[in-house]
């Protein structure tokens, strides 16, 4: 979107409403910091946001390889994420880490960080998050195996109630070959490493 282009309807509606919130909370809206601050709200929860109009599935299915005839773990690790507590819309951020064993068909290796981001960028709780990246894999590659550990900082509990800022959540979640012990204790050494 260029300088000048005009703004999508929903920036100003959703403009509109932080202006009413700023309000709300003892501001005054027209003091010269927070005039525009309405405007980069909403164009900033807009991107953060944005995982809710891209489809995971067929970011996978772009970088499908089928010619391949690799039936090892393949781990994507130390994923980058950020996303929005659906409970009280702050942070929570950390890093994702992600196996799959393929059974015929492999996909581009930053096609994993991508679906990472996709549902990171919605309303999540860490728990869902971990569920929706194995479910994605799996459905669309139809792998021998899936495993996702997600580690994470939340900031509802760093900023607000609890306040610990040294808690560090972790999830995890499998398919397959990955409910074998001895092939989930190998996932967790080498993403340890």
């Amino acid at each position: 979107m260029k300088q000048n282009d005009p703004l999508p309807p929903e920036t100003g509606k959703l403009a509109d409403h932080y202006r009413d919130i700023i309000s709300l909370l003892g501001e005054d809206i027209n003091r010269e910091g927070l005039v525009k601050t309405p405007l980069r709200v909403a164009k900033s929860l807009q991107f953060l946001l944005n995982g809710y109009h891209q489809d995971p599935e067929e970011v996978l299915k772009s970088a499908m390889f089928r010619e391949e005839d690799y039936k090892q773990m393949v781990i994507v690790k130390d994923i980058d994420f950020f996303s929005l507590c659906e409970h009280h819309m702050l942070p929570f951020f950390g890093k994702a880490h992600v196996a799959y064993i393929p059974r015929n068909y492999i996909t581009g290796l930053s096609k994993i960080a991508r679906v990472v981001d996709i549902y990171a960028r919605r309303l999540q709780v860490q728990e869902r998050l971990t569920l929706q990246i194995k479910e994605c894999i799996q459905k669309t590659l139809h792998p021998l195996g899936v495993m996702v550990v997600i580690e994470a900082k939340h900031m509802c509990m760093q900023m607000r109630g609890v306040e610990k800022q040294n808690s560090l959540a972790t999830t995890s979640d499998f398919t397959g070959f990955f409910q074998q012990a001895k092939t989930r204790e190998e996932f967790i050494n080498l993403i340890k490493k």
